[in-house]
């Protein structure tokens, strides 16, 4: 059953932006009755609009589910995140926040895949949270951008086709990880973010701009000029890549 049909989120975002989300819910099946779902709330414009989504969502919807935003305190100092937290509850959604010295280990480590690591440790306490506190769905905040740079470092860089899916389970916590956001880009959310006046957190992270991520940002960025569907062509491959189109190799031969 889908959660909501097309078009009726609440009033506050963009119909544009309201299209998509409501598009990816349905057509991966995101959100399902009696669901319980943690979001995780970075404090950047991704998960804000996110959790802005999911919360009118929420209100409107048929099906039931319950909602929790989890912040994780990556810093080496505290961080003001009582925006974050004046935030969900003018929403009404319970907010938490785990402190974890991502940045100091990642510094300590000297680690040549900084974003990948942050990521998989964020990702790890989060999903650690949600299974010790029985819920069953982690909401991610990576948009359209995030999965076609995912998919050229793969491509470029593994040499495969790939990116994380929409909807996946983790069997080892035994929970499901959810990406609302996968059609909308990034320059649609940072319009929405700035027409709204969201209250986003910057984190200092020390390896902005160095990285292997970045680096492909950049790539899009001079290629999109000569190929305007650059990102919505890679979507479109994601979702339509037929058995055909791939080389088999049968056999192998001795020499």
């Amino acid at each position: 059953m889908n959660l909501i049909q097309e078009g009726i989120i609440g009033v506050n975002l963009n119909p544009g932006i309201r299209k998509k989300v409501t598009r990816a819910i349905a057509d991966y099946n995101l959100i399902e009755n009696k669901d319980k779902v943690v979001v995780g709330l970075s404090g950047g414009k991704d998960s804000i609009l996110l959790l802005l989504a999911l919360s009118e969502i929420k209100k409107i919807s048929p099906i039931k589910f319950d909602l929790t935003a989890v912040t994780i305190n990556i810093a080496e100092k505290e961080t003001n995140l009582s925006p974050l937290k004046t935030f969900c509850m003018d929403l009404g959604i319970p907010h938490e926040t785990i402190s974890y010295p991502i940045i100091e280990i990642i510094k300590e480590r000297n680690e040549r895949s900084p974003c990948s690591l942050c990521s998989k440790l964020r990702n790890g306490i989060l999903i650690d949270f949600a299974t010790k506190n029985g819920f069953n769905k982690v909401a991610l905040g990576h948009h359209l951008d995030d999965v076609v740079e995912t998919v050229l470092l793969n491509l470029f860089l593994a040499g495969r086709f790939k990116c994380f899916p929409p909807l996946s389970w983790r069997s080892r916590k035994q929970i499901w990880v959810i990406r609302p956001l996968v059609y909308l880009s990034e320059e649609a959310i940072r319009s929405e973010t700035k027409r709204l006046d969201f209250p986003t957190i910057k984190w200092e992270c020390p390896h902005g701009g160095k990285t292997q991520r970045a680096k492909m940002k950049q790539l899009i960025a001079n290629l999109e000029p000569q190929f305007p569907a650059l990102k919505s062509q890679i979507l479109h491959a994601l979702t339509h890549l037929r058995e055909q189109d791939v080389w088999k190799i049968e056999k192998s031969f001795e020499k």
